[in-house]
């Protein structure tokens, strides 16, 4: 487990801009406010191709344990490919969702047909975040605000 470097954390970072706009760096410091030792923030590892998004307590404590025996620590965000692109996770919903700028709600006889891979009917979207722009990262969640998916928007015509 080692740290990001810096080409590596610019591709991290961009793609969770995509979802979190200018709040990104809620992600990295806390606000002040947060019950959190500031000592003890966030930080971002990188395993295997995988990167996690843990405590530094945490990540510390985990270079005991050697590379072959350590499975998972902390909040996988996602994976790097061979070409170097970053591949969000579903596990990475927990740590965008109360970020997102970007938000679709959908009523619950829409839930069903969108999680078995159906496209969103206007007539299943319950209410949406203005001004949202095109290819822009948006988190679908149910009516009680329970997070369902993160997709990239597109707009359509009425008529589409």
């Amino acid at each position: 487990m080692r740290p990001l470097t810096d080409t590596e954390t610019q591709t991290l970072f961009s793609k969770l801009a995509n979802y979190t706009g200018s709040s990104l760096s809620h992600l990295v410091a806390p606000p002040a406010s947060s019950s959190l030792d500031p000592s003890d923030r966030y930080v971002f590892r990188l395993h295997q191709s995988r990167v996690y998004y843990v405590r530094l307590s945490l990540a510390s404590f985990a270079t005991s344990v050697s590379r072959d025996r350590l499975l998972s620590l902390g909040t996988c965000l996602g994976k790097f490919t061979k070409t170097g692109k970053f591949r969000l996770h579903i596990t990475a919903l927990d740590v965008i969702a109360p970020h997102a700028r970007y938000k679709v709600w959908i009523k619950p006889n829409g839930e069903m047909p969108f999680l078995y891979g159906g496209n969103v009917v206007k007539a299943h979207v319950g209410r949406w975040s203005e001004d949202c722009p095109e290819h822009q990262g948006v988190v679908v969640y149910n009516m009680s605000d329970t997070p369902l998916v993160r997709l990239d928007s597109v707009i359509l015509d009425t008529w589409a």
